[in-house]
């Protein structure tokens, strides 16, 4: 990770824009055919969390968007990323896991496995500052259609929530909500990355 200078990269113009504007974020919806996940995730005993987020790292490592964050009064460039996401910890309590995306399905998974295991024991947080980290929150307990997080100013980081997923038929969809910080991305970048993400959630072989 490197502090780059706004005007040199193509971000320039969205900068001067978006940077210093009260709620510079901007939230997309959109319902996917998550189908291939819950396939997988019952015939190969993987963690439905785990699938999502890891199309989440593998979508957005196509945005190249996605490497370059502001912070503070800047932006900072990232050559790695990492997808974030919540964990009950063992005292009823929960804090985040930062796992470092990989384009092994299979290695994601056992960090996964193993980090969320960390966090979950320690009820420590396991932050990875040298990342670019993706926000995931899955609320599980119901059905929603999305949701527009806070912004506190301190966190710029594109985020993604989804609530429960809905069976119809043959089918299965999940409604969520991704949420960006308009300096980092503009909305046609975000809408590449939600279509790169259904692709991904399609395409992610039974092999992991």
């Amino acid at each position: 990770m490197k502090s780059v200078d706004p005007a040199q990269t193509g971000r320039a113009e969205a900068f001067a824009l978006w940077m210093k504007a009260p709620v510079p974020m901007v939230t997309l919806f959109k319902t996917l055919d998550v189908t291939n996940l819950i396939r997988l995730s019952r015939r190969g005993g993987h963690k439905f969390n785990m699938l999502m987020c890891w199309c989440a790292g593998r979508a957005a490592s196509q945005v190249e968007q996605f490497y370059l964050l502001p912070v503070g009064d800047g932006l900072v460039e990232y050559d790695r990323l990492a997808v974030n996401t919540v964990v009950e910890t063992a005292d009823g309590g929960i804090s985040t896991c930062d796992i470092p995306f990989s384009p092994a399905p299979g290695q994601f998974e056992q960090d996964y496995l193993r980090l969320t295991a960390q966090v979950h024991n320690t009820c420590q947080p396991h932050d990875l500052e040298d990342c670019m980290v993706i926000g995931t929150s899955a609320l599980v307990q119901t059905e929603i259609d999305g949701a527009v997080n806070i912004y506190a100013g301190c966190y710029n980081n594109p985020f993604l929530i989804w609530g429960r997923y809905r069976k119809k038929f043959l089918k299965t969809t999940l409604p969520l909500s991704f949420q960006f910080h308009h300096t980092q991305m503009d909305g046609a970048h975000a809408a590449r990355f939600l279509e790169l993400l259904q692709k991904e959630i399609r395409e992610l072989p039974p092999i992991l």
